[in-house]
């Protein structure tokens, strides 16, 4: 039956009164379930077309149904979902692609959602004035200790948010200034700060961010935590320090708390969300006193830093391990450990080496030098070190890798050095071992046949290089000390007189190079050492002196391992000055200078040196964001940054 009056205006009555819904129902009684679904077909298909004055009466005759009650009773969101086609909350599931959505991400599918609705349905609904939020908020203030009777004057500030501009920067202020007031309106006090936090008007964006802080009590802090890391993604400077800010506040308030809502979004979240997230924790957490990163809250950090890690890419993978590295439960020598076998994880040490795949060993690189600062004699190398000796060293020459420039096998050689003073017990030292010197001696070339003349036979000097064999004659002094009788027991004279022949020859070159570089060097200081001609003969003296150092070591009978030096790129450490003299040709624990081994040249012949080559990478080559990682789901690579994407195989 018709009454008389258009669609919009029934649908306005039934919203706010329940009233004609009972008339409408008791006037309606069909018995077929089934013309519901026609019901809703037919306001749909009007809905489409453009009708505005749908008559509610006529659509009940077009398909009468008993339950045309969930149609006429909006408060279920029913009918608005019969008009506009759809469900209310599957859309934005069916959209995710098996990922979810944050929190503001639904709100805003909602947000249209309703806006569609409410224009389809030609609903208008009275907004307060800036007079009325005022007359509200002084009603809340004067009640004091009474302010949670008064439900209604809060509710009008909630609807502030729906207002214009004033109204917004109103509502931003006075809905957390009584929030904690009224805990059955929590929710929706959430929500209206959330719409604020996502205006267009800058300034109120900023205002509802910095008040969220007073939202998070309780319950609602996780929840609080997961909005305002999915904030960082701004890119307004001041509301990206506001969101920071508000992140650090409530991590004092609760710190697990607050960690739940970031490894949330770093595990679920956006790319540009989840990247955001865990720079937040590497560079606040170490800010933060001791009462709030206790060991139960680092104990929460590693826990969750663990799953996050079964699939990152190589940026990630250094971000997480500065995080983890700079945790004080995790500075013991267990703790070091814990972080040692996390790396040797991700380097996959128990899978064949490919030294043509460069993301291979890229990710052997990056995890290497992760694992480097974390060794000491407590905490040792050696699952590294074999792994280096067994299955890289073979394939040295093979190494491939997407950086430009880089010297691979130089990069490679200064890890292995580098570790090799905190290796323990090797169970196939000896074959490791050989493994080493056969590769070092690929580096130190034999003296050229001499003419009757006593010129070179050859047309050519062998190239000496410096850089590698210091690399690998410090590994080898390293590994030696836990064979010591390798070079007089393990090899045959022939080839250990081979070996001496090709020291002595290397250090001939040696002596003449140390001159040279100490005459440039001389009574050159400050400034003059700091430009780049200067700082490569500064680190070329270094790796000479280290060399010279060693091979008098091993031209001892027997060979000696005593001596300790400090490879050419690390930090010069501080010595007594009792010991300067001693450390003028390398450091502390060389022995008296004295000529080596050796057939003497008469002392009027020049000797032309050999050519030489040095490194001139004088600083730790940074290679932290560079290739591609392991990801163990398969859908988050080891990839350069910018090339990670859900889904996709590396």
């Amino acid at each position: 039956m018709d009454d008389g009056r258009s669609f919009k205006e029934q649908k306005r009555t039934s919203v706010f009164s329940s009233t004609p819904q009972q008339e409408l129902l008791a006037r309606h009684n069909p018995s077929k379930e089934s013309e519901l679904n026609h019901l809703c077909r037919f306001l749909h298909r009007q809905a489409l077309e453009g009708a505005r004055t749908i008559n509610c009466a006529s659509a009940l005759n077009e398909g009468r149904s008993r339950r045309a009650s969930l149609y006429v009773n909006v408060g279920g969101g029913a009918a608005l979902s019969a008009v506009t086609g759809g469900g209310t909350g599957g859309s934005w599931r069916r959209n995710s692609a098996g990922r979810g959505l944050g929190e503001l991400q639904r709100r805003r599918w909602r947000r249209r959602r309703r806006g569609q609705q409410e224009r389809a349905l030609g609903l208008s609904l009275t907004m307060p004035t800036v007079e009325e939020l005022y007359r509200n908020y002084g009603i809340l203030a004067d009640a004091t200790e009474q302010v949670g009777q008064h439900k209604d004057a809060y509710q009008v500030i909630l609807d502030g948010v729906k207002g214009g501009t004033k109204e917004k920067r109103l509502a931003a202020q006075f809905i957390p200034k009584f929030f904690k007031h009224f805990p059955e309106l929590a929710d929706s006090a959430i929500n209206a700060q959330l719409d604020l936090c996502e205006d267009e008007d800058v300034s109120i964006r900023r205002q509802a961010i910095k008040e969220l802080p007073q939202f998070a009590t309780g319950e609602n802090l996780p929840r609080v935590a997961d909005i305002l890391t999915q904030l960082l993604q701004t890119d307004d400077s001041a509301e990206f320090n506001l969101v920071n800010n508000a992140l650090l506040s409530i991590f004092k308030m609760d710190a697990k708390g607050t960690l739940g809502g970031l490894f949330s979004q770093i595990l679920q979240g956006e790319d540009i969300v989840r990247e955001r997230a865990i720079k937040f924790l590497s560079t606040k957490l170490k800010t933060l006193p001791d009462e709030v990163l206790t060991k139960e809250v680092e104990e929460l950090i590693l826990t969750e830093s663990k799953k996050v890690l079964e699939d990152v890419t190589g940026e990630e993978f250094v971000l997480f391990m500065k995080i983890l590295s700079g945790l004080k439960s995790l500075q013991t020598v267990s703790g070091r450990q814990q972080l040692v076998e996390l790396v040797a994880e991700q380097a996959d040490l128990e899978q064949t080496f490919n030294p043509s795949d460069p993301d291979c060993v890229d990710r052997l690189l990056q995890c290497t030098r992760q694992a480097v600062p974390l060794f000491s004699k407590n905490v040792h190398s050696t699952r590294f070190v074999t792994y280096f000796c067994e299955q890289v060293l073979p394939n040295l020459s093979s190494l491939t890798t997407p950086v430009e420039g880089l010297d691979i096998q130089l990069e490679v050689l200064k890890l292995l050095a580098e570790m090799s003073s905190f290796c323990g017990d090797m169970e196939k030292l000896e074959t490791n071992l050989r493994k080493l010197f056969d590769k070092l001696l690929e580096y130190m070339p034999l003296p050229p046949e001499e003419a009757e003349n006593g010129e070179n036979a050859g047309s050519e000097e062998p190239k000496l290089q410096f850089s590698y064999v210091e690399c690998l004659l410090y590994s080898f002094h390293q590994l030696g000390r836990k064979l010591p009788d390798f070079l007089t027991a393990k090899l045959n004279a022939e080839k250990l007189k081979d070996f001496k022949i090709r020291l002595q020859y290397f250090a001939r070159g040696l002596q003449v190079y140390i001159r040279q570089l100490r005459l440039a060097l001389q009574g050159k200081t400050g400034e003059a050492l700091k430009t780049e001609e200067n700082k490569i003969k500064v680190v070329a003296l270094k790796i000479t002196n280290n060399i010279n150092v060693l091979i008098k070591d091993l031209f001892h009978i027997p060979p000696s391992y005593k001596s300790t030096v400090t490879l050419s790129w690390k930090p010069v450490q501080k010595v007594e000055i009792g010991q300067k003299r001693a450390n003028e040709d390398t450091t502390s624990g060389s022995p008296p200078k004295k000529s080596p081994a050796g057939p003497k040249r008469d002392a009027r012949q020049i000797y032309n040196p050999p050519s030489g080559k040095y490194s001139s990478n004088l600083s730790n080559f940074n290679y932290e964001q560079r290739g591609a990682f392991r990801g163990s789901r398969g859908g988050r690579g080891w990839g350069a940054r910018g090339n990670r994407s859900r889904g996709r195989l590396y």
